[in-house]
């Protein structure tokens, strides 16, 4: 009998439940966008009892999409966004709300710690995140000493879906590698990490370490009765998003990098070596046990939604009336448009930046006949710029890779697609799955079961290519010329962004 797999993909922007069999077919899906509280500038949380209530009800109305009970569901796994922070009480209660990757409350501190990061950089081959957990717990301490007093266990995003479902209080390795809490030569929580960052009264609030093909635990009574799945039902160990996707899309070594453009911009690839200090890289456990190579930041897509929100009110309203979205009538304009239509430059800092702590988005280039249009094309060119800069990055440890398997909201847009491989000059690739981290977490789900025998082996049988992108050289003429005047601005605003966040704070207090 062919077995069926459910995944949750809790994302920063959205939420999926997402139903594959053993074949690597999608069955039925269920999303909903991630609640994120913004209680002041720069604070992303999220209502971790709504979340629970939210999941509930996907995870029951995906199973009658695909005319499923719990019973006909043979594992879960949970994938959920990297950094952020998600923490019970001593009960394994839900006391405060969790906090998102988007967060960047605690800017200064990671400026502070960046500054002595060659301390730890040989232990946890990290560098310093706002978002990271370390920084965050630090920041609570500081900032809310009676919440950081009643923390009874410290989890990442995924791990916390798997307590509610499981009662059980565990951390896969993945995610706490990425999260600058351990030692990758030893792969265990190492205290002087949590010296390092002030916090080492969590060391003993850290949960025991699993892999992603681990069991978890298993669906409790509780859990079933909100859920419709089956009690008893194994809950595997899961995997950070940016990991599922790459395992999803076949990028399994060097040889292929994978990017994902989505809320975040993530560039990585599988290596048998580590990333230098020197790199600006991150290291991480991937679930095959290479290391992870990873250049990231908060620059990708979730900058679009955010200007077309500011730019085209009126058209996304028009868009709705007409019984279709905004997104199809960007996608013919896109088609009959090139790199030659903008003469502006955008940056897509709107979130933060990959260049320089205190950058902010700008629109450079403006004249008096600038079109609303020539802006919107400049921010999907200004967020293949960002994932260019870090692509460059990743290439100085590793070399250019074959091909570029591509994920995330950018994907459904095939213009997009194309103008990231003229942007990058790389061949890009999709796979036949639209919902990367579900097939990621489903291929984890076979492994576990047994299906598999290994993620490899997994991956080759329930993925493949769909579509083929090569890059047109007169487009990535024009882009390499653009991307230059990318880097020029880059380097001219350096020493500049500092001062107008100043002036920025000031005028803010000032109110």
């Amino acid at each position: 009998m062919v077995k069926n797999f459910l995944t949750i993909d809790n994302g920063g922007t959205n939420t999926k439940v997402i139903i594959f069999n053993q074949h690597g077919q999608q069955l039925a899906a269920e999303a909903f966008p991630t609640q994120g509280l913004e209680p002041q500038s720069g604070f992303h949380e999220i209502d971790l009892v709504k979340l629970r209530n939210d999941l509930a009800a996907a995870i029951r109305a995906v199973l009658g999409k695909a005319n499923l009970t719990g019973k006909e569901i043979a594992g879960i796994t949970t994938v959920g966004h990297g950094k952020g922070l998600y923490v019970l009480d001593n009960e394994y209660h839900i006391f405060m709300n969790g906090i998102l990757s988007a967060d960047s409350r605690a800017e200064e501190y990671t400026e502070e710690f960046e500054k002595r990061v060659s301390k730890i950089y040989s232990i946890s081959r990290q560098h310093v995140m706002p978002s990271q957990a370390p920084v965050l717990l630090k920041w609570i301490k500081d900032n809310r000493p009676e919440e950081y007093g009643k923390i009874g266990a410290v989890l990442s995003n995924k791990d916390f879906v798997g307590f509610l479902l499981t009662g059980v209080v565990k951390q896969e390795i993945g995610d706490a590698s990425g999260n600058n809490f351990l030692n990758l030569a030893t792969q265990q929580y190492d205290a002087k990490l949590f010296d390092f960052f002030d916090i080492p009264e969590m060391f003993d609030k850290m949960p025991e370490l699993i892999k992603a093909t681990d069991l978890r635990g298993t669906i409790t009574q509780a859990a079933a009765a909100q859920t419709n799945l089956q009690e008893g039902t194994p809950v595997f160990g899961g995997m950070f998003d940016i990991d599922a996707c790459s395992i999803a899309t076949g990028v399994l070594d060097d040889s292929k990098f994978s990017v994902i453009a989505g809320t975040w911009n993530m560039n990585i690839f599988p290596s048998d070596k580590t990333a230098p200090q020197e790199s600006g890289l991150m290291n991480s456990i991937f679930p095959t046990g290479k290391n992870l190579i990873e250049a990231s930041s908060p620059t990708s897509a979730g900058n679009l939604a955010i200007i077309l929100k500011m730019l085209m009110t009126a058209e996304i309203r028009d868009a709705k009336d007409a019984g279709h979205s905004i997104y199809d009538d960007l996608e013919a304009f896109l088609e009959n448009t090139d790199a030659t239509f903008s003469k502006v430059l955008f940056f897509p800092f709107l979130y933060g930046s990959n260049a320089a702590p205190d950058a902010e988005g700008s629109f450079i280039g403006l004249r008096s006949n600038t079109t609303k249009s020539e802006m919107i094309r400049a921010v999907y060119e200004g967020i293949a710029f960002a994932h260019k800069y870090h692509i460059e990055a990743l290439q100085k440890v590793s070399h250019k890779p074959e091909v570029i398997r591509m994920s995330g909201g950018a994907c459904n847009s095939s213009s997009w697609v194309q103008m990231f491989a003229n942007v990058l000059n790389v061949p890009v690739e999709l796979v036949n799955a639209t919902e990367l981290g579900g097939l990621g977490g489903a291929i984890a789900s076979a492994v576990g079961t047994g299906v598999y025998s290994s993620l490899e082996e997994a991956s080759r049988s329930m993925s493949s290519v769909k579509r083929h992108y090569d890059p047109q050289p007169d487009q990535v003429k024009i882009y390499n010329a653009k991307y230059q005047a990318y880097l020029s601005f880059l380097k001219a605003m350096d020493s500049c962004w500092r001062d107008f966040k100043q002036l920025q704070d000031g005028l803010e207090y000032s109110l």
